[in-house]
């Protein structure tokens, strides 16, 4: 298992359309991947369930992995929420 806490930058948090380009590239990854915010745990390649637990800006997020490729796509999934950075 990897994982990494992440802050999220941007100012509109994982709503609308970041949440959809993440559960987009979580799911080319064979790896189960989880996004746990306040002990609350949602599935990342899921919009309902990442939409669920509320990420707003300044959130401190876990983004956990596991299975084969669990650090390329840890390593992909920050580099993309650092894409949203405003």
């Amino acid at each position: 298992m990897t994982k990494v806490e992440y802050v999220i930058k941007n100012s509109i948090g994982l709503h609308a359309r970041p949440a959809a380009l993440f559960v987009k590239k979580a799911a080319e990854f064979d790896s189960t991947i989880k996004i746990i915010k306040d002990q609350k745990e949602a599935d990342a390649k899921s919009i309902i369930s990442i939409m669920a637990l509320g990420v707003f800006k300044g959130t401190k997020i876990t983004i956990k992995a596991e299975g084969a490729d669990e650090e390329s796509a840890i390593t992909e999934l920050t580099a993309l929420l650092d894409s949203f950075a405003d």
